[in-house]
């Protein structure tokens, strides 16, 4: 069953990463956008089958990691929308509302049914409290330092917490920490390059969601 459930993850992944291949192909979206249109053929963010191929890994990666178990379903979606804010953020360097808030919302949602099937309630109480104290902890970085952080990145740590602390409170740290030296490595291997300088920015929004796969993983270690 657990390797259907990979095959079948991996499989969906492979239509998520055409489907948000296109979306980012599309950025910015036009006001009112219907996503159908956002999806039709005809643009890329990245030359395929790259991005195609990386969906279908880390869906699959997603499935080894809690099998057919009743996250599962919130942490694929995760994974979807993760990849599309990490094209789109590493190419207009932002993060868009129209993703990550209703990620947000979508995830809340979709962690009630593990709740009501595993009698998950502590979980769904500590993803929630979870999703706020990272909510905070980056809004006070940011308004500290807002040429390191910008609302975006505040409002994607919201997401992050949420999924991490349903995990468990040493997954929330480790996942904000991981962020951050993933940022710090990325940074170093650009300017040993000479890819940037030592004034140029970063997009962080990937190395968040680089940093909570890092603590998505380590807990299935631990657990």
């Amino acid at each position: 069953m657990s390797a259907v459930v990979v095959v079948a993850a991996a499989a969906v992944g492979a239509v998520v990463g055409v489907l948000v291949n296109r979306a980012a192909g599309r950025f910015p979206w036009p006001p009112g956008a219907a996503v159908r249109d956002l999806v039709r053929p005809g643009a890329a963010a990245v030359r395929p089958p790259l991005l195609e191929v990386g969906a279908a890994l880390l869906f699959a990666l997603t499935a080894v990691r809690f099998g057919p178990s009743a996250p599962l379903p919130a942490f694929l979606f995760l994974t979807g929308a993760g990849v599309l804010l990490a094209v789109v953020d590493l190419r207009h360097r932002l993060l868009p509302n129209r993703v990550v808030l209703p990620s947000l919302a979508a995830g809340a949602v979709l962690l009630v049914l593990p709740a009501v099937l595993d009698d998950a309630w502590p979980a769904l109480l500590r993803a929630v409290v979870g999703a706020g104290a990272l909510f905070a902890a980056f809004l006070v970085l940011a308004l500290v330092s807002p040429s390191g952080l910008g609302m975006g990145d505040v409002k994607l740590a919201a997401v992050v917490g949420l999924y991490l602390g349903w995990l468990g409170w040493p997954a929330v740290v480790l996942g904000a920490a991981a962020g951050f030296v993933v940022q710090a490595a990325v940074a170093v291997g650009l300017l040993a390059t000479r890819r940037i300088g030592l004034r140029g920015e970063l997009p962080f929004g990937p190395a968040m969601l680089a940093g909570a796969a890092l603590a998505i993983g380590w807990s299935a270690l631990v657990a």
